[in-house]
């Protein structure tokens, strides 16, 4: 995953914990998750 071992990726996400709080987190992946999808269609019709 690009270099990313199990300690950075405890960090990076104890980091969004604390930014966003438990509470919007489901709220960003699930806005992440349509983002992606949609790039991926988006490169899929090209």
């Amino acid at each position: 995953m690009g270099g990313l071992g199990t300690p950075e990726l405890i960090l990076i996400v104890a980091a969004i914990l604390l930014l966003f709080g438990g509470k919007k987190l489901p709220e960003l992946m699930r806005g992440l998750g349509r983002g992606v999808k949609e790039f991926n269609d988006a490169k899929g019709e090209a």
